[in-house]
């Protein structure tokens, strides 16, 4: 890591909580990371030390504002989640991301597989890296993960065409455009809030279609 300055040369004030970049390249990047962000958020809501955030400036070098990265998504385990942040301050914080995922485009390709690459692999030490390309657009494959194995970045492979992650223990896969987690252990799709509450209404609908049903059959008995 670069050299660390003065706890004295700035205050938590210097490092700004934006950079003046938008969320996501495009309406479909940012629901890519809207949805991520949700569903994982919901995955560990019950435990108090993951934390789960969406394009949330990143300082890595006290004393350094510029020295700053701003991840899609990501997933800390082991900090407390009720803390209030506005940034993250990596010397604050006492760790860095476990997990990150980048909604990647054409216009960010070089700063996703190389510059953030290199970051999240020799500085920032995170232990998963994927790469999503929701257009479909140059990523082949769309979707890529890396895991850090003594010290280096190497390629996850699929498993029954998910890539799995170690660190969350879900598996990514694409779907169309978006990005689906899948839980192995019990079965499961991890759902949206939106996508959960749909299914609530399907369920009610069927039931009420029912208990009409049998309504009709006891009247014409």
């Amino acid at each position: 890591m670069a050299t660390v300055f003065p706890s004295t040369a700035h205050t938590d004030r210097d490092y700004p909580t934006r950079d003046g970049r938008p969320l996501g390249e495009t309406p479909l990047h940012r629901k890519v990371i809207i949805e991520l962000t949700e569903v994982l958020e919901t995955r560990h809501a019950a435990d108090p030390m993951v934390y789960v955030s969406g394009n949330i400036m990143l300082y890595y070098e006290l004393g350094n504002p510029r020295r700053h990265v701003s991840p899609d998504v990501m997933v800390v385990f082991g900090i407390p989640k009720d803390r209030l942040r506005d940034t993250y301050l990596l010397w604050k914080e006492g760790k860095g991301p476990d997990f990150i995922i980048e909604a990647t485009s054409v216009s960010t390709a070089k700063e996703d597989q190389k510059v953030k690459f290199r970051l999240y692999q020799d500085v920032l030490k995170v232990r998963e890296y994927f790469l999503f390309d929701p257009r479909d657009e140059y990523l082949q494959p769309s979707l890529q993960g890396f895991r850090l194995q003594d010290g280096r970045y190497v390629a996850i492979l699929p498993v029954d065409g998910r890539l799995p992650s170690e660190t969350t223990g879900l598996h990514l896969e694409r779907e169309g455009q978006h990005l689906r987690l899948y839980d192995p252990a019990n079965q499961l799709w991890l759902h949206t809030t939106q996508e959960n509450l749909e299914q609530a209404e399907a369920e009610v609908e069927r039931l009420r279609r029912e208990l009409e049903a049998l309504r009709q059959r006891l009247g014409e008995g």
